[in-house]
């Protein structure tokens, strides 16, 4: 396992779960530490699984005892106008979306986690994963107008 890339893709796994830049970073760090502390269910051949199930873990302690602060607006360059009101309209689609397909979307599409580890990670059957991604995605299209984002 790169742990380099792994690195990354848990720091937005947190980030996604709590919208907050530090405690993302901290959370990620407590991962890789928990992670690396305890190595006998790495030895079992799921340390994907297990990382994750450390990072969902810390995200919703976190979660539960303080509230995520507010980020601060910052000020972009008008040249990317249409790519930020772009990523706007995505991220407010998806936030429309249930939490749980906003982290099946988030893991397949972002981390670009394994279909086998995001169903031992959610516990689900691989054809369950296929009909929740579609259903996500149709109704991304659908809130998103298809023909707006193309």
């Amino acid at each position: 396992m790169d742990f380099e890339e792994q690195y990354d893709k848990i720091y937005r796994y947190c980030y996604f779960k709590l919208h907050h830049q530090q405690m993302a970073e901290d959370l990620t760090q407590e991962t890789f530490l928990r992670f690396l502390e305890n190595n006998s269910y790495c030895e079992k051949g799921q340390k994907l699984r297990y990382l994750y199930t450390i990072a969902h873990n810390l995200c919703v302690d976190s979660y539960r005892g303080k509230r995520a602060e507010v980020l601060e607006e910052e000020l972009l360059a008008e040249d990317k106008e249409d790519e930020i009101l772009t990523g706007i309209a995505v991220k407010e689609a998806v936030s429309q979306l249930t939490e749980e397909e906003q982290e099946l979307l988030l893991l397949r599409y972002v981390n670009e986690v394994p279909v086998s580890d995001i169903c031992s990670i959610l516990d689900i059957s691989r054809f369950s994963l296929y009909r929740k991604t579609k259903k996500a995605l149709r109704q991304l299209k659908d809130i998103l107008g298809e023909e707006d984002f193309k």
